[in-house]
């Protein structure tokens, strides 16, 4: 057996490895502290942070089915100056290796662009990954990444904000995630991430929904071939842009898939919520070749 390098230079940092922990999975790093060694992993991507606090969803917000699960959490989070004065110096003080990607929600597109500018400067930031999957609030609730004139306006109003990379999240519903994703390149961002969840819908026994807001977002396994096509199709149409793969990761074998597909990086979500020593267990046997 030997150690093999796993380590790549994208964003304008290097990376010690391609494993992150997904937007919403690992809250703001602290509430993991304790239970896995975050400085195992390549980085890690924030909850999502709005302009003002938020509570998120009515309860139950999370239901399992054999494929996954579906979550409706509705964004909580405890809003950009919290963010801004205590979780993002804990990150700082507590991660030496692994990189902080800071997921970024706005419900008009002048959101986006204040979150960023009252973060940006603060410690412990690599890069802001921009949720284009939030509802439009302006245009009756469709979400800003399934109009290409909306992403150009949020990846631009970002970029005037700040020098830090934009990584533009994408939706794997769009009709075509590979235009999409070059309008969001030519707008200014430095990398994409695919995919979000799937809108999903599930009945209980009583015939009632399962969730508290009725419909959710699909994650787990059955993500993964939805995310390899959207990361190959990413690829494919701009030509060497960094790609942040996501979607359905529960072993080092799914990551080798994402890397083959042509993604830079790759973000394990609900996997590490089932089994939170998951991360470091993938981080191990990618490091390690068959002799």
């Amino acid at each position: 057996m030997t150690g093999q390098d796993l380590s790549r230079e994208l964003l304008g940092r290097r990376f010690q490895n391609p494993l992150l922990l997904a937007a919403g999975t690992a809250g703001f790093g602290r509430e993991l502290a304790g239970v896995i060694d975050l400085d195992r992993l390549g980085g890690l991507v924030t909850k999502a942070v709005s302009l003002a606090a938020r509570q998120g969803n009515p309860p139950p917000r999370v239901a399992e089915f054999p494929g996954g699960m579906l979550n409706s959490v509705g964004l909580a989070n405890p809003g950009v100056e919290q963010v801004r004065t205590e979780a993002l110096p804990w990150l700082a003080a507590h991660l030496r290796r692994a990189h902080v990607l800071v997921n970024v929600v706005g419900f008009t597109v002048e959101e986006y662009g204040e979150v960023v500018a009252r973060l940006d400067g603060s410690p412990a930031i690599t890069a802001f990954e921009l949720n284009l999957s939030c509802p439009n609030s302006s245009a009756g609730g469709i979400e800003f990444g399934a109009e290409a004139g909306c992403v150009q306006r949020i990846v631009s109003a970002c970029r005037a904000r700040t020098s830090l990379p934009l990584v533009a999240k994408l939706s794997p519903v769009l009709p075509d995630i590979g235009t999409m994703a070059v309008v969001a390149r030519d707008a200014g961002a430095d990398a994409v991430s695919v995919v979000n969840t799937v809108p999903g819908l599930l009945f209980g026994t009583n015939g009632q929904v399962r969730l508290g807001q009725g419909f959710g977002g699909l994650s787990g396994p059955a993500l993964l071939p939805v995310g390899l096509l959207a990361v190959a199709r990413v690829a494919e149409r701009t030509s060497g842009m960094p790609v942040i793969g996501v979607g359905g990761v529960r072993s080092a074998a799914d990551v080798r898939q994402y890397l083959r597909a042509g993604a830079s990086l790759v973000a394990l979500g609900t996997g590490a919520l089932a089994d939170p020593r998951l991360p470091e267990r993938i981080v191990a046997e990618l490091e390690v070749l068959d002799g």
